[in-house]
């Protein structure tokens, strides 16, 4: 278990995420957060062009499981049925707890497994803590707070094992 900062990898955003980049390292289950990652905060359903995202993972053999640390009454619930795949909500991320479960419930291993979010102090931790390959994308939304949590994670990103430009 690594408690390591460092990102596997850096993208720009989920669609630089290909099922080719995926297999590639032998991953077959792509956990996804949710909150600036795959929606904005005031989104509550997945736009089209994500739906047909995860549909090219899909149809590739990737499963998916949503991972949120919302505390939204129903929006994770919503997301994910719109999206027809399972989920955890308030999964405490970084703690790994959330993570394990769902390889667990998929018959998963970490080397098999990769978490995307966009922030590397809940999500790019919660995989390198459950031995998972940890992916951090932009955030979608920038506010006055994000923008200076980005600024504390930019040297962090700089450090990331690769960088999909």
């Amino acid at each position: 278990m690594s408690f390591s900062p460092i990102p596997d990898l850096v993208a720009r955003d989920v669609f630089q995420i290909t099922p080719t980049l995926l297999q590639k390292r032998g991953i077959t289950l792509l956990l996804l957060d949710l909150d600036n990652t795959l929606a904005p905060y005031s989104e509550d359903l997945p736009r089209e062009r994500i739906l047909t995202w995860m549909k090219e993972l899909r149809d590739a053999g990737i499963e998916l499981y949503l991972i949120s640390n919302s505390r939204k009454s129903s929006r994770a619930d919503d997301y994910a049925e719109a999206a027809d795949i399972p989920f955890i909500k308030r999964a405490g991320k970084p703690n790994p707890r959330a993570l394990h479960a769902a390889m667990e419930e998929l018959g998963k291993t970490p080397a098999e497994t990769a978490l995307m979010g966009d922030q590397i102090f809940t999500d790019g931790m919660a995989a390198n803590r459950a031995g998972a390959t940890s992916i951090v994308v932009r955030p979608i939304e920038m506010n006055a707070f994000h923008v200076l949590r980005y600024g504390i994670e930019q040297p962090l990103r700089a450090f990331a094992k690769e960088k999909l430009r």
